[in-house]
């Protein structure tokens, strides 16, 4: 039998760590849960999501952001949190409802790692 996977607590690397953390506090509203600077690593939390930060380590090939994705916040406020964010962080794309019925936007975190943000229209109709 498979194992039960029971959430993703992605690792982002920085080499800006005070930067980083400052960004998902200040900008985001997440809270430091740990920090240690002997590890240069951190780990944040909002609402259940969790994301922890560090700093590269040295055998890695590290040029800046090299993960070719995006991270994707499913959020129950979407309109707000665009009023909110839109004029703190770098735009990727704006806030737009798509054929998938979501609304959504994307900015960039201080480091260049895309995140996006995005609510379903029937949840959207329903708060309204």
């Amino acid at each position: 039998m498979m194992a039960k996977f029971n959430s993703l607590r992605p690792i982002l690397w920085t080499e800006k760590l005070d930067d980083t953390i400052g960004f998902y506090t200040q900008i985001l509203g997440f809270t430091l849960q740990e920090r240690d600077d002997d590890w240069q690593w951190a780990s944040l939390e909002k609402n259940g999501v969790e994301i922890m930060l560090t700093k590269p380590n040295q055998h890695e090939n590290f040029n800046g952001v090299g993960f070719t994705g995006s991270f994707y916040f499913n959020v129950d406020d979407v309109n707000g949190l665009w009023e909110d964010l839109s004029t703190k962080a770098k735009i990727c794309y704006e806030i737009e409802t798509f054929d998938w019925e979501m609304r959504e936007f994307a900015i960039y975190d201080n480091n260049g790692y895309i995140l996006q943000f995005g609510q379903h229209i029937d949840e959207i109709s329903k708060a309204e």
